[in-house]
Formats: structure tokens, C-alpha cells, sequence
């Protein structure tokens, strides 16, 4: 039962859209400030609890990270997962599937790139026959034609290429908007934004290209609608169930799914009954 949660756990984070954004969003109400949510083991805590939280190894800026974490939420709960709610209503599957492949084949740009700055030159052949495949039989990328003949898609990042070369993940960090990351992960984002206008290419991340924004835009409310069917997931104090999901899936990327069984859950963080059967 543990094995199936932690693969539920890396599954949801591999969704790739910031998760202090998208767990947890389907509340009723959103905690203002830093307040937890009853953890599934220890019931309801008080506030004065909340200020009294076990301090993370990676986590040494927890109490701020908390805050813009509740801030994340509430921009979620009232400005993006409306819009999400509605493109599900007026889209159809097909369409919204070809959406997300489209930007899935942009960012083989990034992972071709960071293939090759890792030394992994047959798969970065690989991926840059599938982002070729795609971007012309596949219709700009919105089939996925390489995927159907076996070339499936791999996720490289300027900060997984950091931490192969060894420089250290430092602190965990709660970024505004953008949700979690460490501080190597997001020395990452400024040479992808290069890249992408090196190569003419919209970030869809930070709006770069002529049409940028409308990319960046577009991409957040499609990786929105792809949560909310495992956003449910979710369970006991919700900042921490994401921490662990993120560092747990950037370690998984960073060693190419080598990782050892002792490091893939925090059990104390998620409380005894997590892992309880129904």
C-alpha cells in the first residue's frame, strides 16, 4: 500500500503545473495567511500550533514559504481554477488533450537542449527525432505521433542539469505564482528563458516571444484543467503532502527514476492513516 501512494505521489507532481497553485484548490474556502489544515493523523490544530510546526531539513524557510503558499491558493481559488472550470466546460476532450500535447512538444526544445548539457547524447536523439515528428507530422505537436511509435517523452531542466553537475539543490522555496521549487531549480528558469528567445520560441512560463503572454496564459489554464481529476488526492496538511511530492519528483528526474526506497515518502509528515487501507 505505501509503494501504490508514493506512485500516486510521483504521478500527480510529474503533472508539471505548480502545485501550491493546483492542490487543494477544490475547498470551499481557502485559509487565509499560513493556518494548516487538520493533519489526517493529529485532527485539528490551533493556530498557535500552526506557528509551532517540526522544522524541515530542506524547508529552513517554512514559516514565509507557508504564506505564499496560502496566497498561491487563493489566486487559484478565485481567478484560476474559474477559468479552468470553464475551458473544461467548453472544450472538448480531444481538444483539450491536443492543447496539452502542443506544449509538451514546445518544451522538448528545453529537454533536447538539457539532454545534450548532461552528456545523454542517444536520448537527446531520441527526443529531438520525437520534437521533429511531432512538430511536422504531428501538426505542431498538438498529435502525438512520436509517442504511438515508442518515443515517449522524457523532462529535462536547466536545474536538473545543475544538480547533475553537482551544484546543491539548496533550500526548498515557495515562489509566487510560479509554486514550488529550490533555490537550484529556480536558477534554472533564467537560461530556459533565453533559450526560448534564442530559438524564437514562446516561454511558456515567463511570456517570452511576440505572443508570449497569450502562450503563458493559455498553458496555465490547460495544466489547471489537467489537476482536477487527482487534486483530490490531496490529503492532511496540505503544504507539506506538496513538499514532499515536489522533492520527492525532482529527485526522481535529477537520478532518472533511481531512487531508494527509504527516501521516497516522509511518513511523518503525512500522517499514519495516509496509508491505511479503505
Amino acid at each position: 500500500m505505501k509503494r501504490y501512494w508514493a506512485s500516486v505521489l510521483l504521478t500527480t507532481a510529474a503533472l508539471g503545473v505548480p502545485a501550491s497553485v493546483v492542490y487543494g484548490a477544490d475547498e470551499a474556502s481557502i485559509n487565509q495567511g499560513a493556518e494548516l489544515d487538520a493533519s489526517a493523523s493529529t485532527g485539528a490544530t490551533s493556530e498557535a500550533e500552526d506557528a509551532t510546526f517540526v522544522a524541515h531539513e530542506k524547508d529552513p524557510l517554512e514559516p514565509l514559504n507557508r504564506k505564499i503558499f496560502a496566497f498561491n491558493d487563493s489566486v487559484d481559488t478565485y481567478a484560476l481554477k474559474p477559468v479552468a472550470t470553464f475551458y473544461r466546460s467548453v472544450a472538448p476532450q480531444p481538444l483539450r488533450q491536443g492543447v496539452h500535447n502542443f506544449y509538451g512538444n514546445l518544451q522538448e526544445v528545453r529537454t533536447i537542449t538539457n539532454d545534450l548539457l548532461q552528456g545523454k547524447l542517444v536520448q537527446g536523439g531520441q527526443d529531438s527525432l520525437r520534437f521533429a515528428i511531432n512538430s511536422t507530422v504531428g501538426l505542431f505537436g498538438f498529435v502525438d505521433v512520436a509517442g504511438r511509435i515508442g518515443l515517449t517523452s522524457n523532462k529535462e531542466d536547466f536545474g536538473q542539469t545543475l544538480s547533475v553537475w553537482g551544484v546543491p539543490d539548496g533550500p526548498y522555496l515557495m515562489l509566487p505564482f510560479l509554486g514550488p521549487a529550490t533555490v537550484t531549480d529556480a536558477a534554472g528558469m533564467a537560461p530556459e528563458y533565453l533559450l526560448h528567445n534564442y530559438v524564437n520560441l514562446p516561454d511558456i512560463y515567463w511570456g517570452a516571444g511576440d505572443q508570449g503572454w497569450q502562450f503563458t496564459g493559455m498553458y496555465a489554464i490547460s495544466k489547471r484543467s489537467d489537476l482536477f481529476d487527482v487534486e483530490s488526492l490531496v490529503v492532511g496538511d496540505r503544504y507539506n503532502f506538496i513538499r514532499e511530492a515536489y522533492l520527492q519528483r525532482r529527485a526522481f528526474l535529477v537520478n532518472d527514476g533511481k531512487i531508494d526506497d527509504r527516501d521516497l515518502l516522509n511518513v511523518d509528515d503525512l500522517g499514519d492513516d495516509f496509508f491505511e487501507d479503505d
